[in-house]
C-alpha cells in the first residue's frame, strides 16, 4: 500500500474528543465516528499551502469545490446536480436539525428509522415534533427498514421521512428496489424526505453501489433534501464541511431561512480540505476501503466467535453494530468499558442491548480491544 493505515498516531493527549474521553484511563476508545488514520496527503498539503497565505478573513465556497462536487456526483452516481441546489453547512447534524425545523411544524410528526444515529431523534425532540419509529429488522443477514410497521402507527399528521443511507448503525446500503419502496411510501402519504448520505463513499461490500434517493425520479428530487460530506470518508470531521442538495427552490428557501443567524458559514480551511479530498483523494480512499474491509472481515469472525455476541457484517461505514443481548448484562457498554474498551452505547441509538464499535483504526489496536472484550466475557 502507498498509504500506511497501520501507523499508530498518538491522539490521547491531543484535542481529540474520541481519545480525551478516556485520556487518564486505560481504555481504548472505539466509539465516536472518526478514524485514527492520518488524512490524505493531498488534504494536508492543501491546508499547509492555504495557511502559508497568512490571511484568514471571511470566505465563500470556492467555485472549484462546487465544480469538483458536481463532477463527482455525475461520475459516481449519474446525478446531474445544479450549482444553485447546493447549500454548504458546517455539519450534517445541523442539516438534520434545519430540515426538521423547515419542513415539519410542531403539530406534525416525523418518521424515523430505529435504531438510528442519535441526532435524528434529537432533531425531532428539540423542535417539538413527534417521532414515529420505523424499525430496522434483521432479514437475510441484513438490517432492513420496515415501513409497514410505521404505517400501522401513523395518524395522518406525518410530514417528513428521515432516511440514513448507508444506515447508521448497521451499515445497510439500500438497493434500488428498497429505495423505490421508500419513495412509494413517501408519495402515498405525501411526505417530504431527508436522506443523510454522509457514509455513501464508504461502501465495503464488493459489487454494491450507492444510489442517492433524489436520483430515483424527478418527483423524488423535488420532495427531498440530501445531506453529504467528505468528513467521514477522508477523516476531516473536525473541519466541518458538509452540504445539502435541495433541487426544489421552495424547499431550499425554507431551509435557508431557518439557518439565518443560527448556523454559521463553513470554515475557510474546511472548504480547502473538502476541495482537495474530493479532487485528489480517490487513491487514498481506495486503499482505505481495502484496509477497512479487512478490519471488518476480521472483526466479524472474532465477534461471532465470542459467546454472547453477534454482528452482521456492515455493508458500509466503519461502524459495527454488535448484539450483546446474549451476555445477560443490563448495560453492555458499561461492561466493556470496565474491561478497557470504550464503545458507543446502543441505548443512545434505540436498543440498550447493542453496542457500536468503530473499527476505523489500525488493526493492532483493534486486536487489542477485542482481546480485552474476550477476556471480560470469559471472566463473566
Amino acid at each position: 500500500m502507498a498509504f500506511n493505515f497501520d501507523e499508530s498516531i498518538d491522539r490521547r493527549h491531543s484535542d481529540s474528543v474520541k481519545w480525551r474521553k478516556y485520556s487518564e484511563q486505560n481504555i481504548i476508545p472505539l466509539w465516536v465516528a472518526d478514524t485514527d488514520f492520518r488524512s490524505p496527503p493531498c488534504v494536508i498539503n492543501a491546508l499547509q499551502e492555504r495557511i502559508a497565505h497568512g490571511v484568514f478573513g471571511y470566505g465563500v465556497a470556492p467555485q472549484e469545490l462546487i465544480a469538483v462536487f458536481i463532477a463527482r456526483m455525475r461520475d459516481h452516481y449519474r446525478w446531474d446536480v445544479q450549482p444553485e441546489w447546493l447549500v454548504f453547512l458546517p455539519g450534517v447534524v445541523s442539516g438534520l436539525h434545519l430540515t426538521v425545523r423547515a419542513l415539519a411544524q410542531r403539530e406534525q410528526d416525523v418518521i424515523i428509522p430505529a435504531p438510528i444515529y442519535p441526532p435524528f431523534r434529537s432533531a425531532a425532540r428539540q423542535t417539538g415534533t413527534k417521532p414515529v419509529l420505523a424499525p430496522m429488522v434483521l432479514q437475510d443477514n441484513r438490517w432492513r427498514l420496515d415501513l409497514n410497521s410505521a404505517e400501522n402507527a401513523m395518524t395522518g399528521r406525518e410530514k417528513l421521512l428521515l432516511l440514513c443511507n448507508p444506515h447508521n448503525p448497521g451499515g445497510t446500503v439500500y438497493r434500488q428496489a428498497e429505495l423505490e419502496q421508500q419513495l412509494a411510501f413517501a408519495q402515498r402519504h405525501d411526505l417530504l424526505v431527508c436522506s443523510d448520505e454522509i457514509h455513501c463513499e464508504l461502501l465495503l461490500e464488493p459489487g454494491l453501489r450507492h444510489i442517492p434517493f433524489a436520483t430515483l425520479s424527478a418527483d423524488a428530487a423535488q420532495r427531498s433534501i440530501t445531506l453529504m460530506s467528505p468528513s467521514k470518508t477522508f477523516n476531516i470531521a473536525g473541519l466541518g464541511a458538509s452540504l445539502a442538495i435541495i433541487p426544489d427552490a421552495r424547499l431550499r428557501t425554507r431551509f435557508i431561512s431557518q439557518r439565518n443567524g443560527l448556523v454559521p458559514n463553513v470554515d475557510i480551511l474546511a472548504y480547502v480540505a473538502a476541495t482537495a479530498a474530493w479532487r485528489d483523494g480517490q487513491p487514498w480512499l481506495d486503499e482505505q476501503l481495502t484496509y477497512l474491509r479487512g478490519n471488518r472481515d476480521w472483526l466479524t469472525r472474532q465477534i461471532n466467535g465470542l459467546p454472547g455476541l453477534s454482528m452482521v457484517p456492515p455493508e458500509a461505514t466503519y461502524l459495527a453494530w454488535i448484539d450483546a443481548s446474549g451476555l445477560g448484562q443490563e448495560n453492555p457498554q458499561h461492561f466493556f468499558e470496565q474491561a478497557g474498551v470504550g464503545l458507543s452505547a446502543g441505548a443512545d441509538f434505540g436498543d440498550a442491548q447493542f453496542v457500536r464499535l468503530n473499527f476505523g483504526c489500525p488493526r493492532a489496536l483493534l486486536e487489542q480491544a477485542v482481546e480485552r472484550m474476550a477476556r471480560a466475557i470469559k471472566a463473566g
